[in-house]
């Protein structure tokens, strides 16, 4: 049987993160700022909605760095859901909430603040719950495994000032269950109140996502390649990751050098013990993208290059110079994948930016799965530069201006150099506005997908830039500060430009 792409058809999408959508007391929620989101899409013939890892976030807000890789943000639980409902019992005015609506970021301390009263709330108001309710949330925490391990860890955590793992006490470190049993009973309302987050966001994620499918838009999630080192994920299976019981790093992972760094990049994030995941038949990693597969419809997996090999540099290593190539068994996974979801078209579109080896190549066309192509590369000059629009063949592909790590279009066209200006504007027909010129050019590629962000739709420059790779000050904060009434016009001029290519059907 041949197999098949996920993608069949030229189609639109937007990228906006929940955290940007207006409508939250500090961020975005999964409530009801979510689902008339949805509905502008579906109003417009807008077919897909991506955003970023819906997962917990590190010290700096990013969600590529989660203390799990399970788990969702206690930032996105929405607070009128939980009244409306009766799980919490209290009123706006008694000023538990905090008003973030006509700002264009958000403060990470407020929004920890506000989901830490949610938590306390709700566990006062738990006893209240109705025999019935109490028994989905048991229900609940019998099939997701992982929230014991995760709730645990936090509540851990907690308790030692955010320290991470391999610097608490002996026996919490080695997770030595014996002694965590007592001290889980002692604390067992602090664990009560992070399970009963994890089930409220959960329910209201999956009410999200059957009214997405109600109104024909698909969801587009993002799982990164690998896990943070300070995470549940590695503290509860040591052996499946390459570090000694003690925490420290055994290999650590990254990328060589090439031309935009003479030393590499080093994650720091362990590598996986590939073997012990073959031993235990991928348990772990299929678990891992059952979970991603019951809260979105497709799945961008980052660094889609290490299912096929990987650079593994030494734990010890202060760059990633001396590093070595080693093969990955991408292919079995994938297999072990395919059979799991009972279907031949994976619903994974393949990060395989940068420099890109005929091995991944063949692994990403073996199963069929769209690659990504970013604008915004170019236009260096290079007539072989594979993002080029006329250097994109074929439909297999996501085609975007830019992602949540490049510059607005706006700024990118600012900070480009004269020559490539002229360039550009000798072979395109270039407007006044660079964003939707960029825009135009996306919609006009062969790729059966193109996705803008939303700051390009909305023509906003770097003050609105989501993230800038390589800093920590800053980032991931942004917000709408105006209403989805207020820039419903700018989505429908992008859906007009989208019907005159094809990718909207009335």
């Amino acid at each position: 049987m041949l197999l098949q792409t996920v993608l069949k058809k030229k189609s639109l999408g937007i990228l906006m993160h929940p955290s940007c959508i207006p409508g939250g007391s500090v961020c975005g929620t999964f409530g009801k700022g979510a689902k008339e989101w949805i509905k502008k899409l579906s109003k417009h013939g807008i077919e897909y909605w991506q955003f970023l890892p819906l997962t917990p976030t590190d010290s700096t807000g990013s969600p590529y760095s989660s203390p799990s890789s399970f788990a969702l943000n206690p930032w996105f639980l929405d607070e009128d859901d939980l009244i409306e409902k009766g799980f919490i019992f209290c009123s706006k005015k008694q000023g538990l909430l905090l008003s973030n609506q006509h700002k264009n970021h958000f403060d990470f301390d407020v929004a920890d603040d506000l989901s830490k009263k949610l938590g306390y709330l709700l566990l006062q108001g738990w006893s209240s719950q109705s025999e019935e309710r109490k028994l989905d949330f048991y229900n609940w925490i019998n099939k997701n495994y992982w929230v014991e391990d995760y709730s645990t860890f936090i509540a851990i955590r907690e308790e030692y000032n955010m320290l991470p793992w391999w610097q608490w006490p002996h026996d919490f470190k080695s997770k030595n269950n014996n002694f965590l049993k007592s001290w889980i009973k002692e604390k067992s309302d602090k664990i009560l109140i992070k399970k009963l987050t994890q089930w409220h966001l959960d329910r209201q994620w999956k009410d999200i996502k059957e009214f997405a499918k109600s109104c024909n838009v698909k969801l587009i999630g993002d799982l990164p390649f690998y896990v943070s080192r300070d995470s549940a994920d590695v503290w509860s299976n040591k052996s499946l990751f390459s570090i000694f019981k003690s925490g420290e790093l055994i290999f650590q992972s990254g990328v060589p050098p090439d031309y935009f760094s003479s030393s590499g990049q080093l994650w720091g994030t362990p590598t996986y013990f590939w073997s012990k995941h073959k031993r235990t038949n991928f348990y772990w990693w299929r678990k891992r993208f059952k979970r991603q597969f019951e809260l979105m419809d497709l799945l961008r997996l980052d660094h889609f290059r290490g299912l096929a090999g990987y650079w593994r540099v030494n734990g010890n290593s202060k760059t990633a110079i001396y590093g070595k190539w080693i093969n990955s068994p991408g292919r079995t996974l994938l297999n072990k994948l395919k059979h799991d979801l009972g279907t031949d078209s994976l619903p994974i579109i393949a990060e395989d930016l940068g420099v890109i080896t005929p091995d991944v190549e063949k692994l990403r066309n073996n199963f069929e799965l769209p690659g990504m192509k970013i604008l915004q590369f170019a236009f260096d000059g290079n007539e072989d530069n594979p993002y080029l629009p006329k250097n994109i063949k074929g439909e297999n592909w996501v085609v975007y201006t830019g992602t949540h790590d490049n510059s607005t279009s706006i700024s990118w066209w600012e900070c480009l150099d004269s020559n490539s200006k002229k360039r550009i504007k000798d072979e395109y027909i270039f407007a006044e506005n660079p964003s939707w010129s960029l825009i135009k050019i996306g919609m006009q590629t062969n790729a059966n997908l193109f996705i803008a962000p939303i700051q390009d739709i909305l023509s906003l420059d770097d003050s609105s830039r989501l993230n800038t790779p390589g800093t920590i000050k800053n980032n991931w904060k942004w917000k709408l500060n105006r209403t989805l009434d207020e820039i419903e016009e700018n989505i429908r001029i992008f859906s007009e430009l989208g019907r005159n290519f094809g990718r909207i059907r009335d």
